[in-house]
């Protein structure tokens, strides 16, 4: 794992948390806001160690409690759930493909509020639900689906661009004579 990668992602949490807060337009058009976090979540899990999920989790889902009317850390288990299911099952996950990229946001963009919700009503508070919950869970399973493969794409630009790659090795051995002349 690079420890600049891994910074990238936590500032693009930063920065979508944010994002999601100030960027109204999508929240008053649709009837909800779009929630990019689980699309984050898959692109590091199937990409990196288990420490940039966890860090992800805890920095993601703080600031995005802090800045909603969540309870403070109430996001933080199901991101990290979601993508520690994404992190050991990545060996059959065929993640370069685009389609798959969707399909992986939108299942994540949904469980996550969902076990969000689970937790909230297991601990005893009654948040506001109605058929309108559906239409929000759809708008932001959408949203995590159509952000995934973007995701992807940004951060491999970003690894392209600013990670060094693995040096190749050449076919030439230092060790090899080369006779030149008659034989």
């Amino acid at each position: 794992m690079n420890s600049l990668t891994t910074l990238l992602i936590l500032l693009m949490a930063i920065l979508v948390v944010f994002w999601e807060a100030v960027f109204n337009p999508i929240r008053s058009w649709l009837g909800a806001q779009v929630e990019l976090l689980p699309a984050l979540m898959v692109y590091t899990a199937l990409r990196h160690s288990l420490t940039a999920v966890a860090l992800l989790a805890v920095v993601g889902g703080l600031c995005f409690d802090s800045l909603s009317a969540n309870p403070l850390g109430i996001s933080v288990l199901p991101l990290f759930l979601v993508g520690l299911l994404l992190l050991l099952k990545r060996d059959l996950i065929l993640h370069q493909q685009p389609f798959a990229q969707m399909v992986l946001g939108f299942a994540a963009s949904a469980v996550a509020p969902v076990l969000t919700l689970l937790i909230l009503l297991t601990g005893g508070t009654t948040p506001l639900l109605g058929w309108g919950s559906l239409w929000q869970l759809l708008v932001v399973a959408a949203g995590g689906a159509l952000a995934a493969p973007v995701f992807f794409e940004l951060f491999g630009w970003f690894d392209r661009t600013l990670v060094y790659g693995p040096a190749h090795q050449t076919t030439f051995r230092p060790d090899r004579e080369i006779r030149r002349g008659r034989l």
